[in-house]
């Protein structure tokens, strides 16, 4: 493309700019987004200090004008109201789980909404659907997934988990399904009881299966629990894995659930949203073994493969199965759109119309390779391993497990558990306040933890090592003043 040679400008239209005014507009996004990415080693990884002034301001909540305002105005109001809360693109975002938001994957965004094409069904845009559909194959193939498997992108796990739990409610129960059961270890995402209950199920479907000591599912619990629901008369469904806990990253024994499903007639269900693309990795691919034996399985590109967030994705084993359970007659008014030898979306998710969600994937991975990926999935796995062994040598720190994934926890080693549980969490409000990096918590084996997940590509070594030792100092200063509490 010649870019000196720009076409005439056609005549100003207030909602449509063009020319040097569209150019001027980009420009100062494109600054506004350069400044915003180069700042980031030095921002604060969290800043909730005076959130309820910055949601008082009136430039923030200021209605709509009558006449429009600045696009350089806007930006700094945005920028302003940005600064406020969890900076989750930060090289020191430890979180909960973290989203990198990959730029290319917003230069993607951008074009796809410029070109503004639907996917929800082919014809409109048969090869954009076309470009969608390879990112799906490859996904599914980074399993080994069979060529029967179908799925979507979705806007996250939650959505992909309840298009997952009503395919199998549809190929597993007939008649009455609400006497079906479901069955999730207490380390499960909550989305996956939630999904159960949208799927119209009684609250009471759900069925809790305690994990073992490292966090996964504990399989003889789940066999007594299916087989005293059939001794009930009720009907068991469907059992999900996790591949990758949220709360320690603890991956579940896949391959023995699956064989518990096979033998039970039951549908397995992995969720691997947070972990699923760690199989990009040889030792992720050795964790994950039994994942590719899942009658549906969700993975999140937005976690894993640092995506802005409002990207998931459903991959159903048994594709024609997925068809069945979201399929509708068709409309009227789309009897002239031809069939182009693809499958339409909308024939395999809840959504009909829906933006070109694959670009943003598609793109970064075509424009950085698959081994960019990988390598950072290896550095995460790493850095995961050498934070564990930098707390676990301190004495005053209690480190959970090995890490399976990226994933460490931890406790103050006070021998009281509550003060235990007080020390921790005033350490983790400690390291949080230094605004370098940003940790969240949970709760394992009955004890507060701090936690912190490493899955982000702009983390390094340097800044993993800076959070070891703040845990570090602070553990230290904490430990001391319980100690001489005690005497």
């Amino acid at each position: 493309m010649d870019n000196d040679a720009h076409p005439p400008e056609r005549p100003t239209r207030p909602l449509d700019p063009t020319g040097s005014r569209l150019r001027t507009l980009l420009a100062q996004a494109v600054d506004y987004v350069v400044s915003t990415v180069d700042r980031l080693p030095g921002s604060p990884a969290s800043d909730l200090t005076d959130i309820h002034h910055m949601l008082a301001d009136p430039r923030v909540r200021a209605a709509p004008p009558r006449d429009g305002r600045p696009l350089a105005e806007l930006l700094d109001v945005l920028d302003q109201a940005a600064s406020k809360g969890m900076n989750l693109p930060s090289p020191g975002f430890m979180a909960f789980t973290p989203g990198g938001g990959l730029v290319t994957a917003a230069i993607a965004d951008l074009i796809a909404d410029v070109l503004n094409r639907p996917t929800g069904v082919a014809f409109p845009a048969p090869a954009l659907v076309a470009m969608e559909t390879d990112v799906l194959r490859w996904t599914a193939d980074l399993f080994g997934m069979p060529d029967s498997t179908m799925g979507t992108l979705t806007t996250g796990a939650s959505i992909a988990t309840l298009s997952a739990v009503i395919t199998a409610r549809h190929a597993r129960l007939t008649g009455d399904f609400r006497r079906g059961t479901a069955y999730v270890s207490d380390q499960a995402h909550p989305c996956i009881a939630k999904a159960v209950r949208l799927a119209g199920f009684p609250r009471d479907a759900v069925r809790t299966v305690p994990s073992d000591a490292d966090q996964r599912m504990d399989v003889r619990a789940l066999e007594l629990a299916v087989d005293a629901d059939r001794a009930a008369g009720l009907h068991p469904f469907l059992v999900a894995g996790t591949a990758g806990t949220t709360n320690t990253g603890a991956v579940d024994p896949l391959s023995s659930i699956a064989d518990v499903a096979v033998r039970e007639r039951l549908w397995f269900h992995v969720d691997a949203a947070y972990g699923g693309f760690f199989q990009l990795t040889r030792r992720g691919r050795d964790r994950l073994h039994g994942a590719d034996r899942a009658d549906s399985l969700v993975i999140d590109p937005h976690k894993g493969l640092f995506l802005p967030f409002g990207t998931g994705c459903l991959l159903v084993r048994q594709g024609e199965l997925l068809r069945r359970a979201h399929s509708a007659d068709s409309a009227a008014y789309r009897q002239d759109l031809r069939d182009t030898g693809l499958a339409d979306f909308a024939d395999y998710s809840i959504e009909l119309s829906r933006d070109f969600r694959g670009l943003r994937i598609w793109l970064p991975l075509h424009l950085h390779g698959v081994e960019a990926f990988r390598s950072a999935l290896d550095e995460m796995l790493d850095l995961a391993a050498l934070l564990h062994a930098e707390l676990s040598h301190d004495p005053r720190l209690a480190v959970t497990g090995r890490p399976q994934l990226s994933t460490v926890t931890f406790r103050c080693r006070v021998a009281d558990p509550d003060a235990a549980d007080a020390a921790t969490r005033e350490l983790v409000r400690r390291v949080n306040d230094e605004g370098r990096v940003y940790l969240s918590s949970t709760w394992v084996d009955g004890r507060y933890a701090g936690r912190v997940c490493i899955l982000n590509h702009r983390i390094d070594r340097d800044r993993v090592a800076e959070a070891a030792a703040s845990i570090r100092r602070h553990a230290g200063d904490i430990v001391k003043a319980s100690a001489a509490g005690r005497r």
